[in-house]
């Protein structure tokens, strides 16, 4: 619907609250602009594939009231991606009115879409509203139910709750809201913790897909909302990491979507090489009509190397050796990516470019324009190795390693990679570390030349473990300089350089994955006060942002306000950043698994308190009360 608009007496009404009831559904109440509304308008809004909505005006005084509601609507059934646009399209949408319905659809070159609008009460209908005359008594109430059925080629998607069924059925999940929540591990914390926490997990439990047989089987995490509410790689991957020790389920629902959508061939409008791992999933009208190559689309350079990092890391926690076996040809493919596609001119490090004339200039995280600069500000020219993307090849290599000794029963190929692995770490460190930045470069440009940019990428190669022992304090140094550390977390590119901006989105904000994934690799360094200063800052951001962590914010210096600033846009809730509490929450409390028992070394700050996890899933389904051996309770010692 690109207008959805409710009028009273030809006015718009004034919002008084517009809260969201949980995930699929909202309220909204509004009133007339004056002093004293005489009447109020409550609209409740579920969307489960269609969406429905209740209209109910509800009259607060004495007398009678006559009234005029015309609901206006119209579907310019623009893609996503034009969305983002306005303007950028023609409407070509076709109406046809019915008694009790109207259906807007349109057709291109055989792709086809529409949305029936159907109403419970007979009014005026008209091509873009439908007015109702309505009497409405003292203190009385007057009701419309409306059905909103979007039509995928011939197909209707109904609404799950309809104007003739009853209560407010959930979205089919494999696992309800209330189930998904009594899953995952119980924290007591002091109440903001406790709220960002269950905030991250509800997040998380919205942005599942909804399986469909027919399409994506599994509920996988999408990117975030509005825009990115569709299949990823990088995102989808490192959120399901994130989660592991809390939500298990995510991460097999996302390494199982991602091994069916591997690409099997070359296509270069799409950035496809077999074995390699999708950037993003979309069936909109671009796509359909073969104008935009993200059906899907695979310009990323770094999903493939955390499909194996994440498969590794599901294993060790679920214990889950079938599915692994299962996916060990999917895991083979991806290695002979890295090997082969991956590595453009044979030099032992992945570099990218777009083939596709409507691809990403950026493959890494950092995927806009200009996100990988020198430190002058000039952007790299590619083809382009950053720095983490070597780190994941590293940890994908010894993880795979891992799996094919124990798991694929492999020894050969064990060996290989981690001696690929072990080349790779030692020419890494000799060609990405800087003596006079005392530093990683962010990148190897197109000539080899080093891309001098300082930046928080360093801090990811400190998670995949690529580092020397001796360099990996220097680097979490470096990380909490002013420069990088804005107080709220660590920015992506530090202050000191020219192309910085606060509020350029890869080039100087605050990404709180970004940040909780540099304070684990601290911690894999021994480094706690450190990992615990980051995820000191990660937690109090998202406390600050009313417990919801945006995907983005500013990279402004914390000060005695205490207010982040908001990074206009930003997507919420998003992923990653629903996920980065809950990484912060696993490096607070140190916890691993290791030879197949979970293991905790826990370290807080002083200003989180204390913190107490319950019924961590370990090799198998949370235990439920009484508590037995694999339920865990930690209360943490106070650091300081």
């Amino acid at each position: 619907m690109s207008e959805w608009r409710l009028l009273v007496d030809g006015e718009p009404l004034q919002p008084l609250t517009s809260p969201a009831v949980d995930y699929f559904s909202g309220r909204v109440v509004a009133a007339p602009e004056s002093k004293d509304p005489p009447f109020t308008v409550e609209r409740d809004r579920f969307v489960t594939e269609g969406a429905h909505e209740d209209i109910v005006v509800a009259k607060h005084t004495a007398e009678e009231r006559l009234l005029r509601l015309d609901l206006c609507f119209a579907a310019d059934f623009a893609d996503v991606l034009e969305a983002q646009q306005p303007g950028a399209h023609e409407n070509r949408t076709r109406v046809e009115v019915g008694k009790r319905s109207l259906t807007l659809s349109f057709e291109q070159d055989g792709f086809r879409r529409g949305t029936r609008l159907s109403f419970n009460r007979k009014g005026e209908l008209e091509r873009d509203r439908v007015t109702f005359k309505l009497t409405v008594e003292p203190h009385g109430r007057w009701k419309l139910c409306v059905d909103l059925t979007p039509i995928e080629g011939a197909k209707p998607r109904a609404p799950l709750l309809r104007c003739d069924s009853f209560g407010a059925p959930e979205p089919a999940m494999p696992l309800a809201l209330q189930e998904w929540l009594e899953r995952a591990p119980e924290l007591e914390a002091g109440d903001d913790l406790q709220h960002v926490y269950q905030s991250s997990l509800v997040d998380l439990a919205s942005l599942r897909i909804r399986p469909r047989e027919e399409d994506l089987r599994w509920a996988m995490p999408a990117g975030g909302v509005p825009w990115f509410l569709t299949v990823f790689g990088r995102d989808s991957l490192i959120a399901s990491y994130q989660a592991l020790p809390f939500q298990p389920t995510l991460a097999r629902a996302t390494l199982e979507a991602l091994a069916e959508t591997q690409a099997t061939e070359r296509d270069d409008f799409r950035d496809a090489e077999p074995g390699k791992i999708l950037h993003e999933l979309r069936r909109g009208k671009l796509v359909g009509l073969g104008l935009d190559p993200h059906g899907p689309y695979y310009g990323t350079h770094d999903a493939t190397q955390l499909f194996l990092i994440l498969l590794d890391e599901y294993e060790r926690w679920s214990g889950d050796a079938a599915f692994v076996r299962k996916l060990e040809p999917n895991a083979r493919a991806a290695l002979t990516w890295i090997d082969e596609q991956g590595d453009l001119d044979s030099d032992g490090y992945l570099e990218y470019e777009s083939r596709s004339a409507k691809g990403l200039t950026n493959h890494c995280w950092k995927d806009s324009d200009d996100s990988i600069q020198f430190a002058e500000g000039r952007p790299a020219e590619g083809p382009i190795a950053t720095c983490e993307i070597q780190g994941y090849a590293y940890d994908a290599r010894l993880r795979a390693a891992r799996l094919a000794r124990e798991l694929w029963g492999d020894d050969e190929l064990a060996a290989d990679q981690e001696r690929k692995a072990k080349k790779l770490r030692d020419r890494f460190n000799r060609d990405f570390w800087d003596d006079e930045l005392g530093y990683y470069v962010l990148a190897l440009d197109g000539r080899k030349h080093r891309v001098d940019a300082i930046a928080s990428n360093a801090g990811h190669l400190l998670w995949s473990g690529i580092v020397p022992k001796n360099r990996a304090r220097l680097v979490a140094d470096r990380l909490l300089r002013d420069d990088l550390f804005s107080g709220w977390g660590i920015r992506c590119l530090s202050s000191e350089m020219r192309g910085y901006s606060p509020l350029e989105y890869h080039a100087g904000t605050v990404w709180p994955h970004d940040s909780a994934i540099c304070a684990e690799g601290m911690r894999r360094y021994g480094l706690r006060e450190h990992a615990g200063r980051v995820c000191a800052a990660v937690s109090e951001a998202a406390v600050a942002f009313e417990h919801r962590l945006p995907e983005v914010f500013a990279g402004f210096g914390r000060d005695e306000t205490d207010i982040p600033v908001p990074y206009p846009d930003a997507l919420a809730p998003q992923a990653w950043s629903a996920g980065a509490p809950l990484l912060a929450l696993r490096t607070l409390l140190g916890l691993d698994v290791v030879g197949g028992r979970l293991r905790s070394r826990p370290r807080v700050p002083k200003q989180l308190g204390q913190i107490a996890l319950r019924r961590i899933p370990v090799r198998g389904p949370a235990p439920q009360f009484p508590l037995n051996r694999r339920s865990m309770r930690f209360s943490l010692p106070l650091l300081g």
